[in-house]
């Protein structure tokens, strides 16, 4: 793997990512929820920031874009074009299917709707890397507040054809409360009890719960599971489309 990945908390539970390549000394931070963590975290190793890559226009994703830009004006900002308006200060936009470099590291542009009605992951093949922004957290998915519950399970399930190798960073450290979650509409699920225990240590001892894999997602994710009968059974939906059943899903945790 050449990719270099370093990830660190910014304001409350926001994940700052940084992706660096050594051999063209590029580096990369996946959104901009706040400058100064990032900054820190780009002297105490001494890289010299080239890119930001932009997921989506929400405020905690793009308030630490000036503040960066102010450090490293030549830094190219890279965003999803259909939110280029709402961000304002894209120097690339790009859509489903496009390639961004950074270095010689090719990240591929995903297409996901649903938590916002333009926003993009971006899947490093090469190095088995997706940053996925607000659509997928481990055991969890985001809220969708500008498309319909089924854009963002078809979303959701593009991401879940990925290879299951490949490391899944998200924007956020919720891992333990989707554990939580997770459990009750999916009580018998022995690997995600396993799991929401190791989860539980991880946070009592300050760790972080990230990354996590596609296939362990796929193992104890109920928003990815949402045509798993036992799931349907502890929902009262046997035989339900699973659509029908991500809604009910994404509804019921939208109340906890």
């Amino acid at each position: 793997m050449a990719a270099h990945i370093h990830q660190f908390l910014c304001r409350k539970d926001n994940f700052g990512v940084l992706v660096h390549d050594p051999r063209a000394r590029a580096t990369a931070s996946i959104d901009a929820p706040e400058a100064a963590p990032i900054l820190a975290a780009l002297a105490a190793r001494e890289w010299a920031l080239t890119d930001i890559l932009i997921s989506h226009h929400h405020s905690d994703h793009v308030e630490g874009i000036a503040g960066l830009k102010a450090r490293f004006p030549r830094a190219r900002v890279t965003g999803p074009a259909k939110e280029a308006a709402k961000i304002g200060c894209l120097d690339l936009a790009v859509g489903e299917g496009d390639g961004v470099m950074i270095g010689g590291l090719e990240a591929k542009v995903i297409e996901v709707p649903g938590h916002t009605s333009g926003h993009v992951a971006y899947w490093f093949e090469d190095e088995d890397i997706l940053f996925a922004g607000d659509t997928l957290f481990a055991m969890g998915c985001g809220r969708p507040f500008e498309e319909r519950f089924e854009v963002l399970y078809q979303s959701l399930m593009k991401l879940a054809a990925l290879p299951g190798e490949t490391q899944v960073y998200c924007g956020h450290e919720y891992t333990l409360a989707n554990a939580r979650f997770a459990l009750t509409v999916d009580p018998l699920n022995a690997i995600l009890t396993e799991r929401a225990g190791e989860v539980a240590r991880q946070r009592e001892a300050g760790e972080f719960t990230l990354p996590t894999t596609i296939a362990i997602e796929l193992a104890t994710n109920p928003f990815l599971r949402a045509d798993d009968p036992e799931i349907k059974a502890a929902l009262g939906m046997a035989g339900a489309d699973p659509v029908a059943v991500f809604t009910k899903l994404r509804k019921r945790k939208n109340r906890t």
